[in-house]
């Protein structure tokens, strides 16, 4: 070192773990004497500037995440009020159309005129022809809360479903919680009087999951089928376990109740006759057809329809749909039917008897058994209808063969 006192010398070394380069300066001071001087080699404004351009900071990547999403709001919100102006003219037009007053057109008479205007016989209502203002088509969305850093205060931010997913983290931990205590019951030997437990305070033959459009309503998300699909299976789990009942009061929030006096208002009692004997008559309409139903009591099990038996039907298959009321409340051989049908073809004067002896059996059967049938359908009628033939077709859905030449 002596014969070099005076000279600097630098000595380049990487830190592999910080990804930055120090430089050493190593200076003679006094002879048989060594000085140190580390910088680093960000300090410099070339190599800062360098840094700083290949790999952006964190604070970097936090702005331009809010500021897209700030983007995307702004977005939709434009989408929404050029959607609501188009929704608003196409109002007056169709009021305009009806000779209705645009001012004080209401959204049934919307759906009343689109209904009236463009006939559609499909069977999803969701396939029909609608017009809804913007606000009810399109969800209305949650906003983001970000802090001073531009950081956003939700957890599951990112994932592009904050709520949702932070349902089923919350429900998944529940789940946990519930399975530790099952071990600690299985140890002491007390879990079989739990399991007594949840049949008395979970019912869950009275109510059912609440549907996809509650479900993305609840977390204001837009979520799949398949989400809505992953939500129930999870939720499924929960409910099996033997310790449900414990949270009873969460897993109602997601149960609604099943409607089962949708149909008790308009159950009829039972009338007599001059005999003294019991009867009841419904009508019930299928395409074109309608049916007049008068069910007796205490008979034989004798049908009669427009004079005739069941022999008025060529096809098992008729036969068999008026039939299947009856056994489906075990009547058969206990009651007479008379039913006088008129219109429609072979099918929808069959299914017309049905839905009229379905609703007259309604006043013969205990209200558990005419909630069972509403679930089964046979209070509910066929909306079904056969679909119009469309002007340049050949029928509804049927085209004209093209040809080239």
């Amino acid at each position: 070192m002596a014969g070099h006192m005076g000279r600097i010398r630098h000595v380049v070394l990487t830190n592999q773990t910080l990804l930055s380069n120090w430089r050493v300066i190593v200076s003679d001071v006094l002879p048989g004497q060594l000085h140190y001087t580390c910088t680093s080699q960000a300090d410099s404004p070339k190599s800062s500037k360098a840094f700083n351009k290949s790999t952006p900071t964190k604070a970097e990547k936090i702005s331009k995440a809010m500021k897209a999403y700030m983007e995307r709001a702004q977005a939709h919100d434009e989408m929404l009020k050029k959607e609501t102006a188009d929704y608003e003219i196409g109002k007056r037009h169709l009021a305009n159309i009806m000779g209705l007053d645009p001012d004080h057109m209401t959204d049934q008479d919307v759906k009343e005129s689109i209904r009236y205007l463009l006939p559609s016989g499909l069977y999803d209502p969701a396939s029909r022809p609608m017009m809804k203002p913007p606000q009810k088509v399109f969800p209305k969305r949650k906003d983001a809360q970000f802090g001073m850093d531009g950081r956003p205060f939700h957890a599951f931010f990112y994932t592009g479903k904050p709520q949702f997913y932070e349902l089923l983290y919350k429900i998944t931990w529940k789940l946990e919680a519930l399975k530790k205590e099952e071990d600690k019951l299985l140890q002491v030997g007390a879990l079989f009087h739990e399991i007594e437990e949840k049949a008395k305070k979970l019912p869950l033959h009275e109510n059912e999951w609440i549907s996809y459009d509650t479900l993305k309503a609840m977390v204001m998300e837009e979520i799949s089928q398949q989400d809505y699909g992953q939500f129930l299976k999870l939720m499924t789990r929960f409910i099996e376990h033997p310790l449900a009942h414990k949270e009873a009061k969460y897993i109602m929030k997601f149960r609604q109740r099943l409607n089962r006096q949708s149909f008790g208002d308009k159950i009829k009692p039972l009338k007599t006759d001059k005999d003294g004997r019991s009867f009841m008559t419904a009508e019930g309409h299928r395409k074109s057809a309608v049916a007049a139903v008068t069910v007796r009591g205490h008979g034989s099990g004798q049908v009669t329809i427009n004079g005739l038996d069941l022999e008025y039907f060529t096809l098992n298959m008729h036969r068999e749909q008026i039939m299947f009321p009856i056994q489906f409340v075990n009547m058969l051989g206990d009651i007479d039917i008379e039913s006088q049908v008129s219109g429609g073809g072979p099918s929808s004067q069959a299914g017309a008897i049905r839905l009229g002896l379905a609703r007259a059996l309604t006043s013969f059967v205990s209200p558990d058994i005419v909630e069972k049938m509403r679930l089964a359908g046979l209070l509910t009628r066929d909306p079904r209808r056969k679909e119009r033939k469309k002007p340049g077709q050949a029928k509804a859905r049927k085209k004209f063969t093209w040809k080239k030449r």
